[in-house]
């Protein structure tokens, strides 16, 4: 009886606070609401980010003209509305924890409010009914303040102009109300983006007690979701998850160059609270984002946990299209790092002469990168004074003729030693990674590798990582590795290994290629996806494989997001038919590789020893960059999809960017053997046009076009045989 007394005067001493802590907000009014938005996608949203009270001093409401979150307040603080303003859709159907904790085997809710007997929707009327749990950590206060970068960043090569990231962070502080977590506090932030329908979540944890503490889980968001379809199958669930809100987070790899099979936080589950459910109660309407495979991290006093970053996407429709151009832009403005995109060679040498010589060709042709190939004769882990000083001479030689150098270095699939690989759970001994054969980033090999490759960059001024295999999720039971503590632990401090050493370069403004999603950690660029036995079919092959990629890699990819590949020389086979040496015997080959891979925004690895054998193969060389740089900032540009590649029609893509003065550019391509004149309907509702588009086929005459109703412009174009063309559009 006394414990309760005492829980309900702090209750009521919390609530005196935050109701004068709440004082100096703005009043939230509908008639901000009254009307639906703008496109975000194709106009500038001038409402900015702010935070307001409701008239009875009940809420607090998040808003940006986008976006709206509701937290009620008293008697604790629970998220109870989730509204998509531009399609009037409310994603929330019951009140749940703000976060849950699970620390030393017993589970806690942050906030949250309690008593909601039907799930399938929320009334306003309920909410004085509830109440706040009594273990449940309680809400003091809140700070509210600007949005702040998420990594320190530099960059040394081309960006297209961006505005930074701007919006409001509020921090919701909460104390334990369980006499076991005394000294325990938790904040909960909100980062809420200006111009688009994106807030973003973390949780910290901090102890300020006297004992270490196991955080066993922690779930950094929970969301009762309204679920948008019914059906009844038995002893099947039929109903799709929720698809009004994409989930993406900072702790996603696994190798697989594309977020949905990287992501390793995002669980969709059934509601057992919900009993009215059409589907049943194991329809996965429950959101909840945690790290499975880090059930026991040790937190002692004074330390600080972070969770992993969540960004909440509130989507304007099911079109895959409309839904990947979200996705892509905020990544634009979330993670910048990812649009720069310089123009790079992938070098094989032996020898510091085929460096130079490479280098010389780079700058005579408009590259402004060298990047030194596996097979090649560097080695990042050698960190003696003699291999750091060569390299330094050739980044000085590089530097010297303004390209910018890096290389190659391998982490994963490969054994280092017993002592050093990760170790099987199953089975006790090394092996049973994702790779069969992996070090263990925790291990002394994994930490003096890191140590290594911040040696490499600081002592020869290299600009570009390519870190193939970083660290893709594995675990290891090893309790000897001064890394991490053991299986309990090990993924998760793996990945704060691998990612710090990613912070540190991005802070040197080092560029970074690696085929592990660690985008919003700081790299910038990943393989599009491909297969590398095709590299060695014929080259007319490759050309419709690698335009199959192209387009299937950049739904949810910026151009900048994906390199490709081009064989110069020999690989994995195929002969003189699936390479280009001697470059001058293949020039249309040479050419159309280019142009298909430039024309989409993306930089390929033309991996060989040389860019031009010839005069007449330097001047094409030249006239492609030369292209390329002219309309730059549209090819790099989002991509809208027009038709894939199937080696019986024309095929094509169409760049937008309606804050630019070329609005579009189109690229089409016959891999027929006759010419081909068609009719193609051109969708320009994201080039920002309205009524008229002036367009012109290769740089030539402009002609002007009237838009159809559904923005689309039909223009007839011929297509030359196995060949392309390109089209710009005012």
């Amino acid at each position: 009886m006394i414990f309760k007394q005492k829980i309900s005067l702090l209750l009521l001493i919390l609530l005196l606070a935050v109701k004068a802590q709440s004082q100096d907000l703005p009043v939230w009014n509908l008639a901000l609401q009254k009307t639906v938005p703008a496109d975000w996608l194709i106009q500038k949203i001038m409402t900015r980010a702010q935070l307001y009270k409701s008239a009875d001093g009940k809420d607090l409401i998040l808003y940006n003209g986008l976006a709206k979150r509701t937290f009620r307040i008293t008697p604790n603080l629970a998220c109870t509305s989730y509204l998509n303003l531009r399609t009037g859709q409310e994603l929330l159907r019951s009140v749940k924890a703000e976060a849950l904790l699970t620390i030393n085997g017993r589970e806690y809710g942050v906030g949250g409010l309690h008593g909601q007997h039907e799930n399938a929707f929320i009334l306003p009327a309920i909410l004085d009914t509830l109440t706040a749990g009594q273990n449940d950590f309680q809400y003091v206060d809140f700070t509210i303040g600007s949005i702040k970068p998420y990594l320190n960043w530099k960059t040394r090569f081309w960006i297209p102009k961006t505005d930074p990231a701007t919006g409001i962070r509020v921090i919701f502080r909460y104390e334990a109300a369980a006499p076991e977590l005394k000294g325990i506090i938790v904040k909960v932030t909100y980062d809420v983006y200006d111009g688009l329908p994106l807030i973003s979540k973390s949780v910290v944890i901090e102890n300020q007690g006297a004992q270490d503490l196991k955080i066993n889980r922690v779930v950094n968001e929970q969301l009762g979701m309204a679920e948008e379809e019914g059906a009844i199958g038995r002893n099947v669930i039929l109903n799709k998850k929720p698809q009004g809100i994409d989930f993406e987070t900072n702790y996603a790899f696994n190798d697989a160059f594309a977020y949905s099979y990287s992501d390793q936080s995002t669980h969709w589950k059934g509601d057992s609270s919900y009993v009215t459910n059409v589907g049943g109660t194991a329809s996965p309407c429950l959101l909840q984002i945690y790290e499975d495979k880090a059930p026991g991290i040790i937190l002692k006093p004074h330390d600080v946990f972070s969770s992993v970053k969540t960004n909440e996407l509130l989507m304007n429709s099911y079109s895959r299209e409309e839904r990947g151009l979200e996705v892509r832009r905020m990544y634009a403005k979330i993670a910048p790092w990812v649009l720069a995109n310089p123009i790079f060679m992938h070098l094989l040498s032996w020898d510091d002469e085929s460096v130079r010589k490479a280098i010389d060709q780079c700058a005579a042709t408009g590259y402004e990168a060298l990047i030194i190939s596996f097979g090649s004769d560097l080695d990042m882990e050698d960190t003696s004074k003699t291999n750091l000083q060569r390299w330094k001479v050739i980044a000085d030689y590089a530097h010297a003729r303004n390209i910018k150098i890096g290389s190659y270095a391998l982490f994963s699939s490969r054994h280092i030693s017993a002592a050093d690989d990760v170790i099987d759970p199953k089975t006790g001994k090394p092996g049973g990674a994702l790779f069969n054969d992996a070090a263990c980033f925790g291990s002394n090999w994994g930490l003096g590798f890191r140590d290594k490759i911040k040696k490499f960059f600081t002592a020869t001024g290299f600009d570009i990582w390519e870190n193939d295999g970083p660290y893709p999720g594995d675990i290891c039971a090893s309790t000897t590795h001064p890394g991490h503590l053991n299986l309990d632990d090990s993924q998760w401090r793996q990945w704060q290994i691998q990612t710090e050493l990613y912070h540190w370069l991005n802070a040197r403004g080092i560029y970074i290629n690696a085929p592990d999603w660690y985008f919003l950690d700081g790299t910038n660029k990943i393989a599009m996806g491909y297969r590398e036995e095709n590299f060695s079919l014929p080259r007319d092959q490759q050309k419709l494989l690698n335009r199959q990629n192209i387009y299937d890699a950049t739904w949810e990819k910026t151009p900048s997001m994906g390199w490709g590949f081009v064989p110069l020389t020999e690989y994995h086979g195929g002969g003189k038919a699936a390479t280009l040496e001697p470059l001058a015997d293949h020039l249309p080959d040479y050419e159309q590789l280019m142009m298909q891979y430039y024309g989409a925004g993306i930089q390929a690895c033309y991996r060989g020893p040389r860019l031009y054998d010839t005069e007449v193969t330097k001047q094409l060389v030249i006239r492609v960059i030369g292209w390329y740089k002219r309309y730059r900032e549209i090819l790099n540009s989002d991509i809208i999809h027009l038709r894939r590649a199937d080696g019986q029609d024309w095929d094509g893509i169409l760049h937008v960017n309606p804050w630019l003065e070329t609005k579009g550019l189109v690229m089409l391509y016959n891999p027929t053997d006759k010419l081909i004149t068609r009719i193609i309907p051109l969708p320009l509702y994201y080039t920002g046009l309205t009524t008229v588009a002036k367009i012109s086929e290769r740089g030539g005459n402009t002609r002007t076009y009237t838009l159809n109703r559904d923005y689309t412009v039909k223009y007839q174009i011929t297509i030359p045989a196995k060949g392309y063309t390109w089209l710009v559009i005012k």
